[in-house]
């Protein structure tokens, strides 16, 4: 698929179908072609969340861990559509660091699409559709991967992905940063971490602070930032402008999950590290950013005469928002953004 052939139409479609939320209505998914075109536009702006979701976990020193016996671990993409994510995520991690991908849409067409696009990116790969009998086993799971798939499932479907959820030993779970699905996401973390250590967005165990009283309004999102070449790209700002999509505006939500406990994980101590959520706010004289931390929800002002370079970098950067601050009560005095080492700084 080309930008020139895109199966505009079938994006018009689905655009709707999404807005609208298709939860309950079936498979939306009619041709190759809608396919292929919904994986060059929307798949791939899927796609940059999960590259975000990905570079902060490796800022977070996590990958995931092979079972004791040293076999390598499988992948499921479970509701894969056209299989972004799971592509995303072999290609972070290496596919050669996997035995095996395996791909379940409830769109048999998708997950044949899915199947066929990883592999011809991973020739070397196995590469399967799941059985329905494999639902039905107690086959252990060994990364599950699952992206944007909350506002369609009802209440039968996420019962039964809750079993699938018990067999992972990791599960990483991207979706739309919206209010609803968010705080939804955040109900299954605080469910779930009764089997699972919380490796991130959080830097902490405790319950999810979004739930304590006076906090209803807000929701753990972030936002990933779109490579900065597709503002040059015409067929991307076309796209934009004919689809009505923000090419600047990627919000998500997110949590990744390991059955290992945080004394077997190689991950370094989160005690003290603060995960800003949502856009940290600019005026003149202070910034402002919502804060999460061991502690519980608060807004924190950075003044920027205090602290100039920290109230700059807020306002500049473009990587995850996890920082150790020095503070007095509500005020920041200093920051540092967590840093990978610099043996393990991927290569320019």
């Amino acid at each position: 698929m080309n930008w020139t052939d895109l199966d505009w139409p079938a994006l018009d479609r689905l655009r709707d179908s999404f807005l609208r939320g298709p939860a309950g209505e079936g498979p939306y998914w009619k041709s190759e072609s809608e396919l292929s075109s919904y994986d060059l536009t929307y798949g791939e702006r899927i796609g940059w969340k999960w590259d975000a979701v990905l570079r902060e976990l490796r800022l977070r020193q996590w990958s995931p861990a092979r079972p004791a016996t040293g076999e390598k671990l499988t992948v499921l993409d479970w509701g894969c559509g056209s299989g972004i994510a799971g592509r995303r995520v072999l290609s972070f991690f290496g596919a050669d660091n996997f035995s095996s991908l395996q791909v379940w849409d409830h769109s048999p067409l998708a997950a044949t699409f899915a199947a066929t696009a990883a592999e011809q990116a991973f020739p070397t790969l196995a590469v399967s559709q799941v059985t329905p009998g494999f639902f039905r086993s107690d086959e252990p799971v060994g990364l599950l991967v699952i992206s944007h798939v909350l506002n369609e499932l009802p209440a039968t479907a996420l019962a039964e992905l809750r079993f699938l959820i018990a067999r992972a030993a990791s599960v990483l779970w991207v979706e739309p940063g919206t209010h609803a699905v968010s705080r939804q996401l955040g109900g299954l973390r605080d469910e779930l971490h009764a089997s699972f250590h919380v490796v991130a967005p959080c830097t902490h165990q405790n319950p999810c602070p979004i739930f304590t009283p006076d906090n209803e309004r807000h929701w753990c999102h972030f936002f990933a930032a779109p490579p900065s070449e597709i503002f040059a790209n015409p067929d991307w700002v076309k796209f934009g402008q004919r689809a009505g999509v923000d090419l600047r505006s990627l919000p998500y939500c997110y949590i990744a999950m390991d059955k290992a406990r945080p004394e077997t994980l190689s991950v370094p101590a989160a005690n003290g590290l603060s995960r800003v959520i949502g856009r940290p706010e600019h005026f003149k004289p202070y910034a402002r950013v919502l804060n999460c931390d061991a502690e519980g929800l608060i807004e924190l002002t950075i003044p920027k005469r205090t602290a100039p370079a920290l109230y700059k970098q807020l306002d500049r950067t473009k990587a995850p928002l996890v920082y150790r601050w020095r503070r007095d009560g509500a005020n920041v005095i200093d920051g540092e953004p967590l840093t990978l080492p610099a043996s393990d700084a991927p290569a320019e």
